[in-house]
Formats: C-alpha cells, structure tokens, sequence
C-alpha cells in the first residue's frame, strides 16, 4: 500500500505573526556549546574541549506557550463548562482518540470576505459541488482566506467564520472533529465586535465555538496547505497532545492519501 502525505501544520516560531501580541510564542534556542551546565550537573568537570569534536552537549529550546499557539486541537471544555444537555465537556486528555484519525471532507470558502460567517446553506451548497454526503465521525476541514495569508501581519484579522447553524449542521450529522486554517473558527473578532456594536446581540461572540454547548466536538485551528486537498478521498490524521485537564492541545495535523490517491 503506497502512502503520500501533506503536512497541514504551520510552524511555531517566533518570527511569523499567527497570534495577537499577549498570545504569541516565545522560543529561545540554545546551541550545543550553551548546554554545558546542564551537562555538568550529571558529570561534573566536563567541559566542552572534552566532547566530540569539541561540540558541546546538546542543543535545546525553551519554549514559552499556551496551548492554543500553533496548530492545535480544541477540546470541547475550551467552549464552555458543559456539552450535551449538561454534560461536563471533556477535557483534551478525555477526548476519544477514534475522533482524531478519520476521513477528510475539504470545504473551499477562499472566496469568502473577510468576516463573513458561513451558514448552513454554504455548508450544504459546497457539499453538494464536491459530490459528498457526510458520515458520521469524519474531519470537515475548512479552506478560507487565511490559508493564503501566513505571515500577514494582519492574520488575526483574515478569512471567514463558521456560525452558530453552520457547526450544528455539521454537528447533527455526526461530525465531531472540524478544522480551519484561520486563526478561529469563528469570524475574526474584530468583524464579530462591529456587529455586536450595531446590534448589541451578544451572542454572536463566538457564536460556532458555542455550539459545543448542545454537541461536544472538537476543532482545529491554524491548519495550513488546505488548498492541496481535494474535496475528499484523504485521511486526516491530528492526535492532540495529552495534557492533562487542558483545553487544547497542539498537534502536527497531517492528511495522508492511500493507494496512489492525489492531492488537488
């Protein structure tokens, strides 16, 4: 069986604005030769002269994050308190792993505006252009504006949203684990507090996180590389890391093509 991959993860790095300023990354890189102390505090005395080729230990990074930096993996209890009619909402330690590795469905909304919020006529009108029916359990991933605008100094401010009745939609027929390569599922916050301003409808904040609410799901943030995708005929793979109690947790999210199957 041939296997071919796409990397559908952005880097974290400290350069590359993918977070408001109180949110960003902070990595400080340490070279081989700047490692000697913790070296030394399990062989005291050595020095660098006496490593192979006068190298040093080992290089390392310290890493300063939340756990919404990077690509990530969103647990329902990062929406609200409860899930399903008052169910605690599980943590991301506590979510099942069978929702993590399933098929992909792609849906392209590039064409979007900035701060448009999809509903489910979008959703049902791009499923019906692609020739797919959902099934329970796979990965609806969610091309917008963003995708192209890494490394925009305006991110944060970049691509569509999904809405309230766009997540149910997809939430009521099974789906548990969806994705988008903006910085939220939402629509930017900065769009989103306009409309609260002119209407005063609170809640339109965050409006598709909230449906975690009546369904527990989970979502990916800060794909990347979705326009390689098709509509489907891939497997999205995007196990979270295991922290215990969390919100989220960062993930390299990959979709994999199986026997010859090919990228758009």
């Amino acid at each position: 069986m041939s296997r071919r991959f796409v990397d559908l993860s952005i880097y974290l790095e400290n350069d590359v604005i993918t977070d408001p300023p109180f949110l960003r990354p902070h990595i400080d890189y340490q070279k081989h030769g700047e490692t000697m102390a913790e070296l030394q505090h399990f062989f005291p005395g050595v020095t660098a002269q006496d490593t192979p080729d006068e190298a040093g230990f080992a290089a390392a990074e310290w890493v300063k994050l939340t756990t919404h930096n990077g690509t990530h993996l969103d647990a329902p209890w990062h929406y609200h308190p409860t899930m399903d009619g008052g169910k605690p909402a599980m943590t991301i330690d506590e979510v099942p792993l069978e929702w993590c590795f399933q098929p992909g469905v792609k849906l392209d909304f590039r064409h979007f505006a900035d701060g448009y919020v999809v509903t489910a006529a979008d959703v049902e009108a791009e499923l019906k252009r692609i020739g797919h029916e959902l099934k329970p359990l796979e990965i609806v991933l969610v091309n917008t504006a963003a995708g192209g605008a890494l490394g925009n100094p305006n991110f944060v401010n970049i691509g569509c949203g999904m809405g309230y009745e766009a997540t149910m939609y997809l939430l009521e027929r099974g789906i548990r684990v969806t994705g988008t390569d903006a910085w939220s599922w939402d629509a930017p916050f900065s769009y989103t507090a306009e409309k609260v301003k002119e209407t005063g409808d609170m809640s339109l904040i965050w409006e598709g996180h909230k449906a975690g609410r009546d369904i527990g799901y989970c979502h990916l943030e800060k794909l990347h590389n979705l326009e390689a995708l098709p509509g489907d005929g891939f497997l999205v793979s995007c196990f979270p890391h295991k922290i215990k109690g969390a919100s989220a947790g960062w993930t390299r999210a990959v979709a994999i093509f199986e026997d010859g199957a090919v990228a758009a």
